[in-house]
Parts: structure tokens; C-alpha cells; sequence
């Protein structure tokens, strides 16, 4: 079964980028442009991982994981991919923090070694 990964940011070069990426590399992808739709993303897709910006409009990537993975079962392994300094310490569960620019061989393992 192919497994769907979640990718939430605001930059639409970035959202692009990855959905290629994950697409090309035989994953299947669901988008959400900030942490107010992405909770209703989440709940409609039912991703296996997701990649987490942290500064977005709206609703940023800490509050959305706040208000996920308060509910019952809750199991999706984050990946943040982040510009904001300091980031690996606002997701303190994520399975990985990258810092952008990224590199896509890096992000590709990472999410392999997850995923596998």
C-alpha cells in the first residue's frame, strides 16, 4: 500500500517542491497551506507522515500539533522543515527537524527510514 504523506507550508515554491519530490519517489501527498486547514486535511487524508512548517499564516505549525496530537491515538510522526531558528526544540516528539534550505536526499531518508 503507498503510503501519503502531509505536507504543510505556506510557500507554494516549497509545497510544489516536495510534492514532487514525495511523488516521484512513489508516495502520494495531501497539502494544506497553514495550521487552520491543515487540521481539516489531516482528519480528511489520514497521512502516514507529516512535514511540518512552523511560521505560516493563520494558524502556525506548533498549534497545529498541539491541537492534533491531542487526540485519541494519535500517532503521525512529524518532520519539521523549518527557517525559524530554534525550531527542533517547538516540536519536542518530531521524528526529524531540517532547516530550509533542505537538502531532498537528506529529507528522502529520513522519511524512508520513518515510513519503513
Amino acid at each position: 500500500m503507498t503510503k501519503k504523506i502531509m505536507i504543510i507550508d505556506d510557500d507554494p515554491a516549497i509545497t510544489r517542491y516536495l510534492d514532487t519530490l514525495f511523488k516521484d519517489n512513489g508516495y502520494e501527498t495531501c497539502i494544506a497551506a497553514n495550521g487552520k486547514d491543515a487540521v481539516d486535511v489531516y482528519k480528511a487524508h489520514s497521512p502516514d507522515l507529516i512535514t511540518l512548517d512552523l511560521e505560516m499564516p493563520e494558524e502556525w505549525g506548533p498549534r497545529f500539533f498541539r491541537k492534533i496530537s491531542k487526540a485519541k491515538g494519535f500517532d503521525t510522526p512529524v518532520i519539521v522543515i523549518s527557517g525559524l531558528s530554534g525550531m527542533k526544540y517547538s516540536i519536542p516528539k518530531a521524528a526529524a527537524t531540517f532547516g530550509k534550505p533542505f537538502d531532498p536526499k537528506e529529507i528522502l531518508t529520513r522519511v524512508e527510514e520513518i515510513l519503513s
